[in-house]
C-alpha cells in the first residue's frame, strides 16, 4: 500500500484536499467516488499550486492541534454531540487562524461529511496519523477513546519537542551572544588602539599586535565572510530539501557524539508512540508502519521502514525487520518480539515509546552538561585573551608616559 494525495470537489461545490493509503491510484480514486467526491488530482505526491496554507505557513502551531483535541475528547466524553463540541470549541478557540479552521470543520461536517473525511480536507493542520486515527475511531464507534489517545500523543510529542528546544536554546545562545561580542570587540573596539600606538610611535606589545593583526582582517574580510557563510547556509538549506541531500545530512546528524544518538532516541521514541497509538486502534500493521512512516523527521530511520513493511508483507511479524533495518537500538527489537510472543504489541510499543522518551532526555541533558561547559571556557579564554592584550598595551603606554 502506498500514500496518495487528492484534490476533490464535494457536492457542496468546496474542495476537499488530504492523503488515502491504498493500493494505487485507481483504488484512491474508487474511494473518493464512494465518499460522494469528485476527484480533481490523484498523485503519490502534492499538487503544489494545491497546496493549502495556514497563515502563510505550512503546518498549524502543534500546541493549538493540542488544545483542539483536549478539548473536543472532554466534551465527547461528557457526553456532547460532535457538532455541538466543534461549535464549543470554536468559541474557545482564541487563536484566529485556526478558529477559522474549526468552523470550517463544523460547516463540513453539517454537509454530510465523517469527521475523519472533515479532518483529511485539511492536511496542513492535521497529519495523515490523526486523520487515520480517527477515522478508525469512528469505524469502531469508538471516537472519544481515540480523541483521549490522540490528545495524549500529541501532549507527550509537544512535551519532547518543547524539552528539546529549551535545552538547547541556552547552549545556542551562548554561542551567538559570544560570538557577536567578539566581532563588535575586533571590528570597532581593538581597532582605537591601533591608533594610540600609530600617534605615538609607542613600541607595540607582541599580544596587541596579534590582536591587531586578527583585528586588521576581520574589518577586511569580515563581511565577505559572514556573506559566504550565510551564502553557504542557504545552499546547504537547499540541498537537504533533496532526496540525496537530506539523507546524508540525517545520516551525518545521527554520528555526531551524543547529539546524535538523542536524535536517533527521539525519533525511535515518535515511532513507537505512534505506532502504539495505531495499533490500540486496530489499525492494520502495514498502514500503521507507513502512515507513522510520514512522522519520522529522520530520513534514515524513515527508508529503514520500507524493510520492516516488506518483512511485516512477508509474514515476519514487526520485531524480527525491525532487527534487520539496522537502525533501530537493539532494545526495540527486544522488546517488540516479547510484544508479539505476549500478543500486547499495542502496550509493548508505548512502553517503548517511554523508556526513548526518558532516554532522549537524559541524552540532551549529556550534551548541554558537556557542551556548555566547553562554550564558557572558549569564549572564557577569547574574551580572556583579548581583555589580557588590551591590558598589556595600556600599561606600556602609561609606562613609557611616566
Amino acid at each position: 500500500m502506498a500514500t496518495f494525495h487528492y484534490k476533490a470537489l464535494a457536492t457542496d461545490g468546496r474542495t476537499r484536499a488530504g492523503t488515502l493509503v491504498v493500493d494505487d491510484d485507481r483504488a484512491a480514486v474508487r474511494e473518493l467516488r464512494r465518499q460522494g467526491l469528485t476527484p480533481v488530482f490523484v498523485g503519490a505526491e502534492k499538487q503544489r499550486s494545491f497546496e493549502l496554507s495556514f497563515g502563510g505557513k505550512k503546518k498549524a502551531k502543534a500546541s493549538d492541534v493540542l488544545h483542539f483535541t483536549q478539548e473536543v475528547a472532554t466534551l465527547l466524553n461528557a457526553g456532547v454531540p460532535l457538532d455541538r463540541a466543534l461549535e464549543i470549541t470554536s468559541e474557545l478557540t482564541e487563536q484566529a487562524r485556526f478558529k477559522t479552521v474549526v468552523q470550517d470543520l463544523q460547516r463540513t461536517l453539517r454537509g454530510g461529511r465523517s469527521f475523519g473525511d472533515t479532518l483529511a480536507g485539511h492536511p496542513e493542520v492535521f497529519s495523515e496519523l490523526y486523520v487515520n486515527m480517527v477515522r478508525a475511531g469512528e469505524v469502531s464507534g469508538s471516537l472519544p477513546v481515540v480523541m483521549d489517545r490522540l490528545a495524549e500523543f500529541e501532549r507527550q510529542r509537544d512535551e519532547l519537542r518543547g524539552y528539546i528546544i529549551s535545552s538547547l536554546t541556552y547552549p545556542a545562545l551562548l554561542v551567538t551572544v559570544g560570538s557577536i561580542s567578539i566581532f563588535i570587540l575586533l571590528r570597532f573596539v581593538i581597532p582605537r588602539f591601533a591608533e594610540a600606538f600609530t600617534s605615538s610611535n609607542i613600541p607595540m606589545p607582541l599580544p596587541m599586535e596579534i590582536l591587531l593583526t586578527i583585528s586588521s582582517l576581520v574589518q577586511t574580510w569580515g563581511v565577505p565572510v559572514i556573506v559566504l557563510l550565510a551564502a553557504g547556509a542557504a545552499a546547504l538549506r537547499t540541498w537537504t530539501r533533496t532526496p540525496e541531500g537530506r539523507l546524508k545530512w540525517d545520516a551525518f546528524r545521527l554520528k555526531i557524539p551524543v547529539l546524535g544518538q538523542a536524535l536517533l532516541k527521539a525519533d525511535v521514541s515518535r515511532f513507537a508512540r505512534a505506532m502504539g497509538t495505531l495499533v490500540a486502534n486496530t489499525v492494520p500493521l502495514v498502514q500503521a508502519i507507513t502512515i507513522t512512516k510520514g512522522i519520522l523527521a529522520n530520513k534514515v530511520l524513515s527508508n529503514a521502514l520500507d524493510v520492516v513493511i516488506k518483512g511485516v508483507k512477508r509474514g515476519e511479524g514487526v520485531a524480527g525487520p525491525i532487527k534487520k533495518a539496522g537502525v533501530f537500538p537493539s532494545l526495540a527489537g527486544h522488546l517488540l518480539t516479547v510484544g508479539e510472543e505476549t500478543g500486547r504489541l499495542d502496550e509493548m510499543f508505548h512502553r517503548m515509546a517511554d523508556i526513548y522518551e526518558k532516554d532522549t532526555r537524559e541524552a540532551i541533558k549529556r550534551f548541554t552538561a558537556l557542551f556548555e561547559p566547553i562554550v564558557i571556557l572558549v569564549l572564557g579564554v577569547v574574551v580572556g585573551a583579548m581583555i589580557l592584550s588590551v591590558m598589556l598595551a595600556i600599561t606600556s603606554i602609561n609606562q613609557l608616559g611616566m
